[in-house]
């Protein structure tokens, strides 16, 4: 097995284990993320009914016309995009406190900036 599909396939065992004791409820749903080489992806979900309650990527209009603007965005940029977005969309629908699942991806770079602009909006987590 290559380095790469190893490393893969680690990611994807971490995330089922913490998926194990993470689960989101009515209170309080599960913020999980996606992460793509070029794109990142948001959705909020209620475990208990099996319903996204609210969801967005870097590939909507209003971020990738940002993103694709005279000077192209950084990648961790648009990842603060997609996190105020979210948070907005969150706040919309009436929802304060998310439980924050990260899939198994290493907290730091984008999905760090994620969080950190979700939080700036005032959702809690």
């Amino acid at each position: 097995m290559d380095k790469a599909k190893k490393r893969i396939l680690v990611r994807k065992a971490r995330a089922e284990r913490v998926r194990k004791t993470l689960s989101g409820s009515a209170e309080r749903p599960r913020l999980c993320i996606r992460r793509s080489l070029k794109h990142i992806y948001a959705q909020i979900v209620d475990d208990a009914a099996g319903k996204s309650l609210a969801q967005i990527g870097s590939t909507a209009g209003e971020i990738a016309q940002k993103s694709n603007a005279d000077k192209p965005l950084s990648k961790t940029a648009v990842a603060k995009l997609v996190g105020e977005a979210i948070a907005e969309k969150a706040k919309a629908a009436g929802i304060q406190k998310v439980v924050f699942d990260r899939k198994g991806y290493v907290y730091k770079g984008r999905v760090k900036a994620l969080a950190e602009a979700a939080r700036s909006k005032g959702l809690s987590f």
